[in-house]
């Protein structure tokens, strides 16, 4: 379940209804959960909470997807959803990760090319332009916006200004959410922690790790 409580359609306002009824229709999502795509649906609930919040990140949202005008962004969708789905991949979203399998695949990304996004350091499904799109990612999301300048003139050498400063903008906004999802325990990031001690069997010993010579 999420940390936080969930708005019921009865409470929620005129500008979170209008997303409930598009994707829930006539159900309280909060009593009948789940979305067309399986999920939860419990992002929308949680968000409700503060409302001028879920209108931000609709916004967002509004740039691209189910809820997007068209007319916004000119930036090509595979190369914003190649992005994207490798900061869910290295951010450790199942959720971000899962939801953009489906929007790049809508977009006509390939197969092999979804299936590779954990492994394209060693992947040859790739061109040059979407390997530098994917480096551009992890320096983003594992280095911390460390981008070298070879990196960055191999991505410009693809993208215009304004394409990388989108690019950049979409990558940061689902790692943010990719974050809050995992710690707020929203949709399919509502899992226990699975990095824990595992205990040594009944019939083992505590070994010395402080320096004792090993026998």
């Amino acid at each position: 379940m999420p940390r936080l409580k969930q708005i019921p359609k009865k409470d929620a306002n005129e500008y979170v209804n209008k997303y409930y009824e598009a994707l829930f229709g006539d159900r309280d999502p909060v009593e009948n959960p789940g979305t067309a795509t399986g999920t939860p649906g419990n992002w929308w609930t949680v968000f409700a909470l503060v409302p001028y919040i879920f209108e931000h990140a609709t916004k967002h949202f509004g740039m691209f997807g189910m809820f997007a005008d068209k007319s916004i962004s000119q930036l090509d969708p595979i190369v914003r959803e190649i992005g994207i789905l490798r900061a869910g991949y290295v951010q450790g979203s199942q959720f971000v990760f899962s939801q953009h399998c489906k929007a790049a695949r809508r977009f006509g990304l390939s197969e092999a090319k979804i299936a590779a996004i954990p492994h394209w350091e060693v992947s040859e499904v790739f061109d040059t332009k979407e390997r530098a799109i994917l480096a551009w990612s992890d320096a983003l999301i594992l280095q911390g916006g460390r981008a070298s300048d070879e990196l960055f003139e191999a991505l410009h050498s693809h993208l215009s200004d304004e394409d990388i400063l989108e690019l950049t903008y979409h990558i940061m906004g689902y790692n943010l959410h990719a974050v809050c999802c995992k710690a707020l325990r929203l949709e399919y990031d509502d899992v226990p922690e699975r990095i824990k001690e595992v205990p040594i069997p009944e019939s083992g010993e505590v070994a010395n790790w402080a320096g004792a010579a090993w026998k």
